[in-house]
This record gives structure tokens, sequence and C-alpha cells, in this order.
């Protein structure tokens, strides 16, 4: 895996094995919601990224894979570009609107798709070791879940090391106070998320959030302190639960 910030691009000039077949993520980091990525292919990643670098601003640095031994071809990038698409929908714990659909799986002979899922496998375990939860999904414990309850909003979640997660079947808010900073991206995340009943708005997939207090003002449409208002079933908040657990 190559590891590449987009400031320093000219780094792939020297490196052969990214002029061949390769597939690769695209991450961006300063979402106010959760981070954007982008999963794509190529046989030649080098001359691939000028495209990017011209038509995608949000991205900062790229994971690259490519095979230490021997070279893999365009349809096996093209399969493990499938399968990463696939597993990070299922995660959602990225925003990858430019991966609006999912591509067909191609046809690799039996021993060559169970080599690429091997090879995936490595994906998987290389770029959480740098911290990229892309493939991650999030499992809850019960025994940590927390409540948000108002008028207008009956949501639960759990939080871990990954966010703060609302899970599905929540209840949210569909108003939002003015003052409410990023109502717009509420609003696309609302129609991405949820489904109507009556005058309900329920979460119809788990999200996760990178922070407490960015989960609680999703719910309720307005600024909130989640470590306060987040409560477990015995009325305990999550600062009470979790923070002391970091002193």
């Amino acid at each position: 895996m190559y590891v590449v910030p987009r400031s320093n691009l000219v780094y792939l000039n020297t490196q052969e094995k990214l002029q061949k077949p390769a597939f690769y993520i695209l991450i961006g980091e300063d979402e106010s919601t959760k981070p954007k990525a982008y999963i794509g292919q190529t046989s030649n990643f080098c001359q691939r990224v000028k495209d990017h670098d011209y038509n995608k601003p949000f991205w900062q640095k790229a994971l690259i894979f490519v095979s230490k031994d021997t070279d893999i071809t365009a349809t096996d990038v093209q399969y493990l570009e499938h399968k990463a698409i696939v597993n990070a929908k299922k995660a959602n714990t990225f925003v990858l609107n430019d991966n609006k659909q999912t591509p067909t799986v191609p046809n690799l002979p039996e021993y060559q798709r169970d080599s690429m899922d091997e090879f995936f496998e490595d994906v998987m375990f290389l770029a959480s070791f740098i911290g990229c939860n892309i493939f991650e999904v999030s499992q809850p414990k019960t025994e940590h879940l927390f409540y948000l309850k108002s008028r207008n909003c009956d949501a639960k979640g759990f939080y871990n090391s990954n966010g703060f997660t609302v899970l599905r079947g929540s209840i949210v808010a569909k108003d939002v106070a003015p003052s409410f900073k990023w109502k717009d991206k509420r609003k696309s995340m609302l129609q991405e998320d949820t489904k109507v009943d009556g005058d309900r708005l329920i979460m119809s997939i788990d999200r996760t959030f990178p922070s407490v207090s960015t989960a609680a003002g999703f719910c309720l449409g307005r600024e909130a302190n989640g470590w306060t208002a987040w409560k477990d079933e015995t009325g305990m908040d999550i600062d009470s639960v979790y923070r002391p657990q970091a002193e």
C-alpha cells in the first residue's frame, strides 16, 4: 500500500509499480459530519490521478494498492473495486457520493477470484492499520446504548472509537433551528438516510458521526452538547460513562 498526500503527487513519478494496474481509495478528511472517499481502479494510477487532481477537490491523500510480487491485471482491479464499494457502502462510515453505482462483478476464474479475495483481506487490514475505517462495520453493544428524546426526536445509538452511531429505526426531528450551522448538509443526509412515516422521519440505515455532539445535532435539528444529551437506560450521560475512563 502506498499512502500519497495530494501535496506530493510528484512522488508518483518515481514509482514504476504505480504506472501499472492498481486499486485505490481517495480520502478527504474535512467533512463536517463524516469523511468522504472515492474508490476506483486504473491501469495506470500516475496518469489517472491527474484527472482526479483536477476534477475531485475533496481529497487530501490516496491509498494505492498494488501487488508486491506479481502484477495484477485490469480485471483483477475491477474485481477489487466492486468488492470494495460493496463493503464500504455496507460499513457506511464514509460518504461515497462519487461512487453512486456499484460496478458489476467481472468474470474471473475461481482460483483468481480466491486470490483477489485474499488480496482484499490485506487491503482491509492495511487500511485499518493506518486508521482508515472505511470497511469496518460497527457492532452495537446493548450495554452501551444511549437514547435522545425530545418532542420530535426519539433516537438511540452507541459510542466507540469510530464516533457515535445513530441506529436504524431512530426518529429524528423534521424541523431545524434557524441558527443550526449545517442545515443544508443535514437536509441532504435526511434524504439519503431516512424514510417518511406519517409525520415522522425514521432512520432507514445506521449512520456513524465523528462526534457525539454532531450526532445529537443531526437528530435534534439544532446545536446540542452530545456528551450530556445522550443518556443510557439508567439516566447516565455519555460524559459520565466514558470520560472518567479516559482520565
